[in-house]
């Protein structure tokens, strides 16, 4: 296991009194493989969603599935995520996370390649569950790999997978439809494209496992799933990385509970943009073809803000003013949508663009909230594992409303609630502690 030499944090204050952190002596051109890994592990971990909803039609007429199921689909996901995600740590512990990253990719990989196969519906399901449970143990764990190769730069290096996230999300929802019919219009071609895009990071991440046997951990692992970005002694007991990472009581802390229902209420608002905001505008009057190009501004809007926002938010001792900053834009978008959803549509977009991207800065709250990457791997479990589950009736809810009143008038104040509720526990979660003090 390689040495490690001790620094002072540049990007976060993160552990509060306890600034001291370990910088892996990975040789540089296995960091520089890392960096890769990220950015195109990231890249691959939303196509697999965003890019079946334009082909979701033709899916339906190829296998004969019913309108239930696809329904279905839509909560697929979050459910995925949260069941999927909390086995990461364990997986972590045993493997090692550079492993199971790979693993990850392996199962996005033959998930998507497999899914454009299928002959029934059941098939589609299972394929579909394969590539999500990859990219759920993803999600879990690129705030561990943060932490564990760039321990000082946290908010760099989460805002350069954030950014791929989004450039990922946004471009297989853009690209999906006129890419098929370039190959010839067929929906498993559209679909199983995107394997393709997951092959590069299987190999990159291969040859960090090379580089750095480290990453693959032992079936005897100590908590704490790698090498530690945290000094020799931590905390007033003075114990090591191992010991504090084992005392962590993640349900008994109020700052992991904060993170997690902070994540699922940005999650359900994402969630709620995704699927029905093209509707609210198409209802206001606005084409279909400008309802999503305004759908395409507001994921889009997560590119260059999401590398931005993380390397705000790991300078500043406190998050909560940053977090209600962008959930002040969404509620500006909510109003706007209330009193003239058409005439300033382009406006209200870039406004809720501009809110959803307390996705970013939630991550890099992950991994400044606990001081070991064995801490931050149960932290970043529980929080978006608790999170996704947080997030499933929002969507929901928002059709019940829609259904029941007939307008979007009461939807719109049910997210406007909500946008409430993400401030005030955002600003909770923002707070200088980690986890292993018990806050």
């Amino acid at each position: 296991m390689p040495d490690h030499d001790r620094v002072l944090l540049k990007d976060s204050p993160s552990g509060g009194n306890h600034t001291t952190r370990t910088r892996s002596s990975v040789p540089a051109g296995a960091l520089g493989l890392v960096a890769a890994g990220l950015f195109l592990a990231a890249l691959n971990l939303r196509p697999a969603i965003s890019g079946l909803g334009p082909l979701l039609e033709e899916v339906r007429s190829g296998l004969g599935m019913n309108a239930t199921v696809a329904g279905l689909l839509t909560s697929v996901p979050a459910l995925c995520f949260a069941v999927f995600g909390v086995t990461a740590p364990r997986l972590a512990r045993r493997f090692g996370p550079v492993a199971v990253v790979l693993a990850g990719m392996a199962a996005v990989t033959a998930g998507l390649a497999l899914r454009s196969l299928a002959g029934g519906t059941a098939v589609f399901l299972a394929t579909t569950a394969l590539a999500l449970a990859g990219i759920a143990v993803g999600n879990v764990l690129m705030p561990v790999i943060v932490k564990r190769y760039f321990p000082d730069r946290v908010g760099t290096m989460t805002g350069l997978y954030s950014m791929a996230l989004a450039l990922g999300t946004a471009g297989a929802a853009a690209f999906t439809v006129p890419l098929t019919q370039a190959l010839g219009g067929n929906w498993r071609t559209g679909l199983g494209m995107w394997a393709v895009l997951a092959a590069p990071a299987l190999l990159v991440w291969l040859l960090v496992l090379l580089r750095d046997p480290a990453g693959r951990g032992t079936r005897k692992a100590p908590a704490d799933p790698g090498p530690a970005a945290a000094p020799e002694t931590v905390g007033p007991a003075g114990r090591g990385p191992a010991a504090e990472a084992t005392r962590i009581r993640i349900t008994r802390s109020a700052t992991a509970w904060a993170l997690a229902v902070f994540f699922g209420l940005q999650a359900t608002g994402a969630y709620i943009t995704m699927g029905w905001m093209p509707q609210i505008f198409r209802d206001a009057g606005v084409p279909a073809a400008t309802a999503g190009l305004l759908l395409a501004v507001i994921m889009g809007m997560g590119v260059p803000l999401a590398f931005v926002l993380p390397r705000v938010a790991a300078r500043m001792r406190h998050q909560g003013p940053l977090v209600a900053a962008l959930g002040a834009c969404g509620l500006a978008g909510y109003a706007g949508l209330w009193w003239a959803p058409a005439e300033g549509a382009w406006a209200w977009a870039l406004l809720l663009g501009i809110s959803n991207c307390a996705f970013p800065v939630a991550l890099t709250m992950l991994g400044m909230r606990a001081r070991t990457s064995g801490g931050v791997a149960r932290l970043s479990a529980f929080a978006q594992s608790t999170g996704y589950l947080i997030s499933i009736p929002g969507p929901l809810l928002v059709g019940a409303l829609y259904d029941r009143s007939g307008g979007w008038q009461a939807p719109l104040l049910l997210m406007a609630v909500l946008m409430t509720a993400q401030i005030c526990v955002g600003v909770v979660a923002g707070r200088d502690r980690c986890v292993e003090d018990g806050g």
